[in-house]
């Protein structure tokens, strides 16, 4: 099997077994489902899903076009065979235990973080292992590249995969991830490999594979280099300004000034502070598509000058003569590794098992051993109107902008409060710890402002917070909620062990009923009339109540 072959048994395998093990969900409607993982839990088997649906969805086909089309429009040989080898079962062994590095300084146990970043250091060896086998395999080819836009691309992707698997393990390094993290920075990260490393080698690939498969010339090399340009200074626009953005984000989080307070208390100083920074990412984002508008000129332009080639005739290197086989070994002995690939299904159960081990690691003693997620007594299940509120919450995309994980950090905890602990989301499902704070974190907002606040900060966010960039939600001020599946929620979570007391699903509306009316009472002393079936009286009620169980205890 060639080398590109491999990496695409890893990627259907793995890809396979991420969907299952994350898909594991308890039905509650036909549109609605509640994950079988809870708080801690799950955000491992998110984020485990999350960091690898990149590896083997972003990472490993795209190595095994690389391996193929690479040579191909070189015209050379992939520079080193072993070194293949090595890049391929390191990565897809080490690449799976790498995303707990996404939930550092978070409630996950220390020891899960700890792997997260040690094997997420490792990764920079088989990473980069393949940048450079890539590289090398244009040893004797330099000189087309001046010429040929279809190795520019390609030149230009294999470095930008090597850049953002360089930066990867950087970024999981604590030190750094405690500025990065929840910042622009990581989008900058993400955006370079997404539009550098696979945007540039799909368009290298199309415009080298299109006019073979129709038997003519590419249109317009012109064409195609102005797209390589504009698309090479749309990520630069793109790139820098978020990489601009995130350094100042993180640091401006975490300045004191000289009597000890935050400089910066107000989270919307730093909001206006990257504004212009996300004008300049548009800009980026305009070059970078109109680029993608030129090259779809040109291959439809290239294919209509030429004819299809439906069927072509198969291929293959003639027989060795018996005498040769006979001298040489070539088809019984080999390199040890020519065992593995004459036999597609054993490659294919040693590649599961590579992939499997990590994943097992990490989860299993999460889900078993009971003082990784330390149980707090004040923390209770959500009511059925603030469990419908969470519905909204996460409907509508807040999670977006706004996490819920206060880190232990003297800047977050002034900042938010008390940091947040495992315990205290032992019945989010789904985990809402978020990724980004383009918003200021919310797990600490329960109680902070008045019912009335909330309300006009989502009519108009700018009322409440002026310069703010949110967008407004009247829709939820108009919009009944829809309680017609409460029980069945309510059942469905009590199935998966939530302590609701003994026939709360039955009566839930009743008490969803009743604390809406309550709240809309409290919304009435403050001139606002609002009807107790709302959206918003949901969402006011899930938000009030985020991260009050521990102030609880702590009253007591």
């Amino acid at each position: 099997m060639y080398v590109g072959i491999w990496f695409y048994i890893a990627t259907f395998l793995t890809v396979a077994v991420l969907h299952i093990v994350n898909s594991y969900e308890i039905p509650v409607t036909f549109m609605k489902s509640y994950s079988g993982y809870a708080g801690v839990q799950d955000a491992l088997v998110q984020w485990w899903y999350g960091h690898n649906a990149v590896a083997f969805f972003l990472t490993t086909p795209y190595l095994g076009m690389m391996y193929y089309f690479l040579p191909k429009a070189a015209g050379r040989p992939v520079y080193s065979y072993r070194l293949s080898i090595i890049h391929f079962w390191s990565l897809i062994f080490i690449y799976i235990w790498a995303g707990p590095h996404h939930l550092l300084y978070t409630a996950l146990p220390d020891w899960a973080q700890s792997l997260g970043v040690v094997f997420s250091v490792m990764l920079i060896a088989p990473s980069w292992g393949g940048m450079i086998n890539g590289l090398l395999t244009l040893r004797g080819a330099w000189d087309k590249v001046r010429t040929e836009p279809v190795l520019k691309f390609m030149v230009v992707a294999i470095t930008a995969y090597g850049m953002a698997t360089f930066e990867g393990p950087m970024l999981s390094l604590k030190n750094v991830n405690a500025i990065a993290h929840y910042t622009d920075w990581i989008v900058a990260h993400v955006h370079v490999g997404a539009l550098g490393w696979n945007g540039f080698l799909t368009f290298g690939i199309l415009y080298w594979l299109l006019p073979r498969i129709f038997r003519t010339e590419l249109y317009s090399k012109k064409l195609a280099n102005w797209h390589f340009w504009l698309g090479t200074l749309g990520i630069l626009f793109y790139a820098v300004p978020m990489y601009w953005a995130g350094f100042t984000q993180g640091l401006m989080w975490k300045q004191f000034n000289n009597e000890g307070l935050l400089q910066y208390s107000n989270f919307l100083e730093t909001v206006l502070q990257i504004v212009p920074m996300y004008y300049l990412r548009g800009i980026g984002g305009v070059l970078y598509l109109g680029g993608v508008f030129l090259m779809i000129y040109n291959i439809v332009k290239t294919v209509k000058s030429g004819s299809l080639l439906a069927n072509e005739e198969a291929q293959a290197a003639p027989l060795m003569p018996a005498a040769v086989i006979k001298n040489t070994g070539e088809h019984t002995g080999g390199h040890w590794h020519r065992m593995i690939e004459r036999r597609p299904v054993q490659m294919a159960v040693f590649a599961t098992v590579a992939i499997l081990i990590g994943g097992l690691v990490e989860m299993i003693p999460t889900f078993l051993v009971e003082s990784n997620v330390p149980t707090i007594a004040s923390v209770k299940p959500y009511t059925a109107l603030e469990l419908q509120g969470r519905d909204v919450y996460i409907k509508e995309g807040c999670v977006n902008c706004h996490s819920q994980m206060v880190r232990p950090f003297r800047s977050e905890t002034e900042r938010y409060g008390e940091y947040s602990k495992a315990g205290e989301f032992v019945y989010d499902r789904p985990f809402l710890w978020g990724s980004k704070r383009t918003g200021p974190d919310l797990h600490r907002v329960g109680g902070k402002y008045p019912h009335s606040w909330h309300y006009h900060h989502m009519l108009d966010p700018t009322s409440m917070s002026p310069g703010s960039i949110m967008p407004a939600y009247p829709w939820l001020l108009e919009k009944d909620l829809d309680v017609s599946d409460t029980q069945a929620k309510i059942e469905t979570l009590t199935s998966l062990g939530t302590p609701y007391a003994p026939g709360y699903a039955q009566k839930a509306n009743e008490d969803l009923a009743r604390q809406a009316k309550e709240i809309a009472a409290e919304l009435k002393k403050e001139n606002i009339e609002v009807k107790p079936e709302k959206e918003i009286v949901a969402l006011i009620a899930y938000l009030q109540r985020l991260g009050t169980d521990i102030k609880v205890k702590e009253e007591k």
